[in-house]
């Protein structure tokens, strides 16, 4: 629907910089402009920019391989507004050497609104690789906050002797930069984390956090992806201000190991990147999602990777963990609208969401659940790995209080199908639930990896005795958001179908026990306007603003 294929011929990845500038929205990332592969050409910022979040422009490259010290690739980066107004890029560049180093790069002209040339100084790296650090393990530096003491701080991630680390460097001038004695967090468990982001967040309410709050009220979240198990990892603390080191809350749920922290996603998804939205006071996520068919498919269709849609967060009101939602401009794609209300689904039960072309549609639901004296028991070890746990207990596979959810991207037949669903247990004595996404069934193709993706969800169930989904379906993509964005799961599906014949949208439940389709909203979504032509792109940013301001 968006940011779905920037060019043809390409290939995209990591978020980079995402900032709301000058009534623009800005998304740089990971790309390659000379094929759908990494076969051949370095990796260079790809750059879109936007008036909505909807509806996006794809501009010329921002920063390509060219110099001494990005020679061999402009990796990942973040997007710092000074305090004078002006936006500067921190990136790594994979030198002439091959090591690993710190850039900035300027706009050549700022107040063009679409910031679409950007300049390199001969000064760089301003952050050369460290005597400690590993050459090839030296990246993704954050965007950078101002302390009270007047000194800029960044964080890079970093093998330090041996250590995942991320590093603290300050600056009195965002040129020259020293590395604080102790590193923001570290890991013995961990060889490498990635794409740190260290964010404010509210403790009480939705609102968003400008990146240099701090103070009473104030929490923080450091959030890093982990190459071996291409995941992204978050907890919540405190940001020591003086020491520049970041503490994991008491009870904290992992320790040090960010493998055990709380997952960002708990489906296809990684190298995630938020910013602060000063429009409208949140902050917003952006993510990568990586192709799920073969290499050969990329090339055939010309292009790999996309980007997640976007998503407002914030802290929970437990104070625990992170609540992720659709943000609000999605709604302006809704069109033909479906409704089922107060509808009983029996076991072995499954209707049909019609009136709706649902490849591409927002699904709300909300369900019912009269009674969970049928829930199955569950060994609390099983908690360690909802993902084996889902692929055992799959869609098809009969419950007692689920599985229950919806059927998307379905075949008429149901020979292909995802399953986005609910299954309750009984733990000791309390009723836990878990969310799956049941990709088995997804495609007949050959050559797809269709794994079963699984995460649990923190509601009271037997208090309220419902629980709410809401699955975003764009084409090849399926992202849905559990107890009101409390567990979130991203999907790649790779359906045949659709080349013959139209999709369709079930709702169903496997369980022994009937639930209660309290209420479900489905709307067709409109195609947003992406990839403007150049000759178009003057009168489109013109229009974006108006409509901005």
């Amino acid at each position: 629907m968006w940011m779905r294929k920037p060019w043809t011929r390409r290939v995209l990845t990591d978020p980079n910089g995402p900032v709301y500038y000058n009534g623009m929205y800005h998304l740089f990332y990971q790309y390659n402009p000379h094929g759908a592969l990494w076969d051949v050409g370095n990796l260079s910022w790809g750059h879109s920019v936007s008036g909505d979040l909807v509806n996006w422009a794809a501009l010329d490259t921002a920063l390509d391989p060219s110099q001494h010290f990005d020679a061999n690739g402009c990796a990942s980066g973040s997007v710092t507004i000074l305090p004078d107004g002006v936006p500067v890029i921190l990136y790594s560049g994979i030198d002439a050497d091959r090591r690993q180093v710190q850039n900035v790069a300027f706009p050549k002209n700022p107040h063009d609104p679409l910031l679409r040339e950007w300049t390199k100084p001969r000064y760089n790296p301003v952050v050369p690789l460290p005597a400690d650090v590993s050459a090839d393990n030296f990246r993704d530096p954050t965007t950078a906050w101002l302390g009270r003491d007047g000194l800029w701080r960044l964080a890079i991630s970093a093998v330090a002797n041996g250590v995942g680390t991320t590093l603290v460097f300050r600056s009195a001038d965002f040129l020259r930069w020293e590395r604080n004695a102790a590193p923001l967090h570290a890991s013995r468990d961990a060889v490498m984390a990635e794409c740190p982001d260290l964010f404010p967040v509210a403790e009480h309410g939705a609102e968003g956090l400008d990146t240099l709050a701090s103070g009473a009220g104030v929490k923080h979240v450091l959030k890093v992806s982990m190459p071996d198990t291409l995941q992204d990892y978050y907890t919540v603390g405190w940001y020591d201000e003086v020491a520049d080191t970041f503490v994991p809350e008491d009870g904290a749920r992992g320790g040090d190991d960010y493998r055990s922290w709380r997952r960002i996603d708990h489906g296809h998804l990684y190298a995630s990147k938020t910013f602060f939205d000063a429009r409208k006071n949140r902050r917003v996520l952006w993510a990568w999602v990586n192709e799920s068919d073969s290499e050969a498919d990329d090339v055939a269709k010309g292009w790999s990777g996309l980007q997640s849609f976007p998503r407002a967060l914030w802290l929970d009101s437990g104070g625990k963990q992170l609540v992720q939602w659709p943000v609000e401009e999605i709604e302006t794609l809704r069109r033909k609208h479906a409704v089922l209300l107060g509808a009983e689904v029996e076991s072995g039960g499954l209707r049909e969401v019609g009136g709706i072309i649902s490849s591409q549609a927002d699904v709300d639901v909300v369900f019912a659940i009269p009674s969970l004296e049928r829930a199955e028991g569950l060994d609390p070890n099983r908690l360690l790995d909802p993902d084996a746990l889902c692929g055992e207990k799959g869609a098809s596979v009969q419950g007692g209080v689920g599985p229950f959810g919806l059927l998307v991207t379905a075949s008429g037949d149901l020979r292909e199908h995802t399953a986005v669903f609910f299954r309750v247990f009984r733990l000791l004595h309390e009723s836990v639930v878990l969310m799956c996404t049941d990709l088995t069934r997804s495609s007949t193709k050959a050559g797809v990896y269709k794994p079963t993706h699984g995460g649990f969800v923190n509601v009271d169930i037997e208090n309220d005795k419902s629980i709410s989904l809401r699955t975003l379906i764009d084409h090849t993509i399926v992202e849905s958001f559990g107890g009101g964005g409390l567990t979130c799961m991203t999907a790649r599906v790779y359906p045949e179908h659709v080349t013959t014949g139209s999709t369709h949208l079930f709702v169903f439940n496997n369980g022994s026990a009937a639930v209660k389709v309290s209420k479900l909203e489905a709307w067709e979504l409109a195609t947003a306007s992406v990839n403007v032509e150049d000759d178009d792109l003057a009168a489109w940013s013109s229009m974006c603003q108006s409509e901005v301001y």
